[in-house]
This record gives C-alpha cells, sequence and structure tokens, in this order.
C-alpha cells in the first residue's frame, strides 16, 4: 500500500488530503484569511507560512508523516510541456520561484510538497498542470502569424478521467482516441489522440463554447471595433472576455443550477443561453471529431456542469453519432493529484524529467 500525501494551494485555502492507494483516509482546507495574505509582497513569499499551516494541520489530526511514500503538489504556471507526472527538480522550482509565466497560487504546490518530502526524504511530484501543452504542429496555427494557438486547458482533470476510463474498459489510455469536454467556469474541449492530446481550446483567453464565466470565440471583426470604440479599456475587455462573459454577461449568474431554475420558472432567454452553450460545447466536441478524422473511441463529458442532467442530455443527443457519451461529473483535484503519483509508485509510468524539456 502507498500512502500519499496531495497539496493544492488556492488564492485563499491549501487543500490536503491523504490516500491510502486510491482511499481517501483525511482532507482538510486549511482557509487563509485576507489579513494573513496581504502580510507577504508575492505568492512565493507565503511558502513557508503555508509548509507550516500543513505541517501543524497533519500533526493535530495525529498523521504520522514518517507513513508516507510520496507527496504530490499541483503543478503551476511553468513552462508548457507534455502531460505527465513531474518529479520536482531544481530547475522546476527555480521556475515557479521567478513567476514568469505568471503568479498563481498553484506555484507553490511543486514547492510545498517539495519541502515537505525533502526532510522525510520521500519523493516529489506535480502532475499535468494547466500548460500541458501537446499540440501538434498544425494545431498552432492561427491565421496570422502574430498570433498563435497555445494549450491552456484542465489538463488534471481531463488527463485523470481519460485514465479512468481506459481502466474501466481494460485499455490504456494511450491506445485510445477521446474526445474529453472538462464542463466549468471555463470550458475546454480537447482531442486526445492515443495518449496525447493533439488540439484543444485556451480555456482561458477567449477561444472555443462560452462558458458560465469566458466569452469563448468572439466575431473578431466586431471585437475589434469594440475595442477601439473608446467605450472601454484593455482591462474591461478582458473582464469581458474573462470573468464577465458567457454566463454572467447574459444572466448575470456564474451558476447553472439557478441558471436551471429561472428556465424552470419560465425565463425564455435563460433556455435560450443555456441551450447556446450546449450547442457551442457540442460544435466543438464536432471539430475535434474532425481532427481525430471520425475515429472516436469515446467522449467523455466532465467537469462541474456534468452534473446538470439537461445539459449532457443535450449535448449527447448532437454528438452520439461520432462515439458513444460517458460522463464523469465534478472535479476531483486531489484524488486525480494522487492518481498521478500512484501511477508512478506502482510502476504503470516513468517519472518525467522536468529539465529535459
Amino acid at each position: 500500500m502507498f500512502r500519499i500525501l496531495s497539496i493544492n494551494p488556492g488564492s485563499t485555502s491549501t487543500k490536503i488530503a491523504l490516500y491510502d492507494n486510491e482511499q481517501e483516509v483525511f482532507n482538510k482546507t486549511l482557509r487563509h484569511s485576507e489579513a494573513e495574505i496581504a502580510q507577504y509582497d508575492s505568492i512565493i513569499d507565503q511558502a513557508e507560512f503555508r509548509r507550516q499551516m500543513v505541517m501543524d494541520a497533519l500533526a493535530e489530526s495525529d498523521i504520522n508523516i514518517q507513513k508516507l511514500s510520496a507527496i504530490v503538489g499541483r503543478g503551476g504556471l511553468v513552462k508548457a510541456i507534455p502531460g505527465g507526472t513531474y518529479a520536482i527538480t531544481e530547475g522546476l522550482l527555480s521556475d515557479v520561484r521567478k513567476s514568469e509565466k505568471g503568479e498563481h497560487a498553484s506555484n507553490l504546490g511543486a514547492i510545498l510538497a517539495h519541502e515537505i518530502a525533502s526532510s522525510l526524504n520521500l519523493p516529489s511530484y506535480i502532475v499535468d498542470p494547466v500548460v500541458v501543452d501537446e499540440m501538434e504542429p498544425i494545431a498552432r496555427i492561427s491565421g496570422h502569424p502574430e498570433i498563435e494557438r497555445v494549450s491552456i486547458f484542465h489538463a488534471l482533470n481531463q488527463k485523470a478521467v481519460a485514465h479512468r476510463y481506459a481502466k474501466s474498459v481494460g485499455r490504456r489510455y494511450e491506445d485510445l482516441n477521446l474526445i474529453i469536454a472538462h464542463l466549468g467556469g471555463g470550458i475546454s474541449v480537447g482531442a486526445h489522440k492515443k495518449g496525447k492530446v493533439v488540439d484543444v481550446n485556451n480555456a482561458l483567453n477567449g477561444d472555443g463554447p462560452f462558458s458560465p464565466e469566458r466569452s469563448g470565440g468572439l466575431p473578431i471583426g466586431d471585437l475589434a471595433k469594440l475595442c477601439f470604440s473608446g467605450r472601454y479599456t484593455e482591462k474591461e475587455i478582458k473582464k469581458m472576455i474573462t470573468g464577465h462573459g458567457g454566463y454572467v454577461s447574459y444572466l448575470s449568474t456564474n451558476d447553472g443550477r439557478e441558471v436551471d431554475k429561472l428556465v424552470e420558472e419560465g425565463d425564455e432567454q435563460a433556455a435560450l443561453i443555456r441551450d447556446a452553450m450546449g450547442y457551442q460545447i457540442a460544435k466543438e466536441i464536432g471539430m475535434c471529431g474532425a481532427v481525430l478524422k471520425g475515429e472516436v473511441d469515446q467522449i467523455i463529458l466532465t467537469g462541474g456542469l456534468a452534473y446538470g442532467r439537461y445539459m449532457t442530455d443535450y449535448i449527447t443527443a448532437r454528438v452520439e453519432f461520432i462515439a458513444p457519451v460517458s460522463v464523469y461529473p465534478g472535479e476531483d483535484e486531489m484524488s486525480a493529484l494522487t492518481e498521478g503519483a500512484l501511477r508512478i509508485l506502482r510502476g504503470e509510468e516513468e517519472a518525467k524529467n522536468y529539465d529535459d524539456y
């Protein structure tokens, strides 16, 4: 049996969970007040504060850290790398400390995992950060050389459900062609070709379907006019695209359950917008079907919105002609991190070396 500690830092919290193999035996969310966070000039400066909180929480719960097999942290904004589980190296730590790709609390995942593991002489890992990039060269072409399509998506959850599905049918992820749609505050739809995500929409900065909080791909000429209309600043335009787009812009909520309630109460506009989101997701899945030349073993719907039966049924009705559809609702990041580490400890995969890329 392998005992694994998973650490997932967020902006105002640090989630920790303990697993015996795949079985969760302990979890806790450590909350950080604004006053506590305000003491530090940068996110990276919070590392020792958060590490001590993790250690105190484990001690208070009488968890014997000497029995741990490995520690895994959420991967941050590092350089573009292929998917997989990575041993935490000095090169990786250097990159997250520099935060050249952006400051984000997830950058602390590698630091916390490494520092705790080093004190115990244990291996430490990160798994499938959002910057996983396996896109084929043809998928990077945008239509203008000034702009390249990039890979930013829900890699951790997409890869986790891909492995779970493969295991459920007794096959290897690397032998399957899958289309996976993560339906959350942001929406990413990836074409998984024999274990690699060869094409995926940029789920963060305005590409693909609109989502509860994001505009998705807007008509580009009209967006250009809006940018130079003088009505909005660059910051306001970016907020329209990420944060105040999608459901928020049309219906003043980012909660799919509230939208469902509006529809049930007879709100025709809410019904149209909900269907439009499902329609755009289905279109993106169809495009991924073309990427895979129609050779698709399974379509998988996952993420928080996949709990909504109407949405998954709506999408399924439009895409099941391509391949059968499975639904894996939710996004369990802690178990996804653990499963990545387990594949290494069990010898099912080899840990990748970040410094090789």
